[in-house]
């Protein structure tokens, strides 16, 4: 009778819940607290569960077929992130990166064996606990000495500080009328009729839920502009 599971099946669930984890640490621990953007820690977490079965059950294959595979299957997973349909901040691209390649890495790492000539090979779990806490430790690293930079679009009445030679005008004005610290301010939209203009201010903040990278406006957003 066939049986219903390979041998090193066991261990590739140990394996599958060690990635779990500490993707899972890495999305809730130091992603979300700072984004707090729920529909990417759904999609982070469950991109990790099916690359890493995706990439498993590819290189059960037979050893040519299996090269070929994970290659194509690689080269797809790095198009979806590619050509996708909305655009992703850098940030959630960069732990979107993060996730699928430890879910790869845990996936494609060998269960450990022994040679006829006596030879161990595959990968100890101890070296995957290795590469996951020095990537964890980087990114917390990163995380903690740089400064969150939140922006937000502000419809500006004041179009006179618009220009060049008063950006530190400008940047002092919304200042004190936001009650936050100015990093940098970008001018889109001007209307000269309305004395209006749309500006991107960056300012320090505390978590990232205000990022828009966007100078375009929803009509919906500002009629008026």
């Amino acid at each position: 009778m066939e049986a219903l599971f390979s041998n090193d099946f066991v261990e590739t669930l140990i394996r599958f819940m060690l990635c779990l984890i500490v993707n899972w640490g890495i999305v809730n621990f130091l992603y979300f607290k700072k984004s707090r953007r729920r529909d990417f820690y759904f999609t982070f977490m469950i991109i990790s569960v099916v690359i890493y079965f995706l990439v498993y059950l590819m290189m059960g294959m037979e050893r040519g077929k299996a090269t070929m595979g994970v290659g194509l299957g690689l080269f797809g997973i790095f198009s979806i992130m590619r050509y996708r349909t909305d655009s992703m901040p850098v940030r959630e691209m960069t732990y979107l990166f993060v996730v699928v390649c430890l879910s790869v890495v845990h996936a494609m790492s060998s269960v450990l064996d022994v040679t006829a000539n006596g030879i161990i090979t595959g990968t100890p779990l101890v070296e995957l606990l290795v590469i996951d806490m020095i990537t964890v430790a980087a990114i917390m690293t990163f995380e903690k000495t740089l400064k969150v930079s939140a922006t937000r679009l502000v419809q500006y009445d004041r179009i006179e500080l618009i220009k060049p030679e008063r950006h530190e005008e400008l940047k002092a004005d919304l200042a004190k009328r936001l009650g936050v610290t100015v990093l940098k301010v970008e001018v889109g939209g001007v209307d000269f009729l309305r004395d209006m203009a749309v500006l991107r201010v960056s300012y320090v903040g505390e978590n990232m839920t205000d990022i828009n990278n966007k100078l375009k406006l929803k009509e919906a957003d500002y009629a008026h502009v």
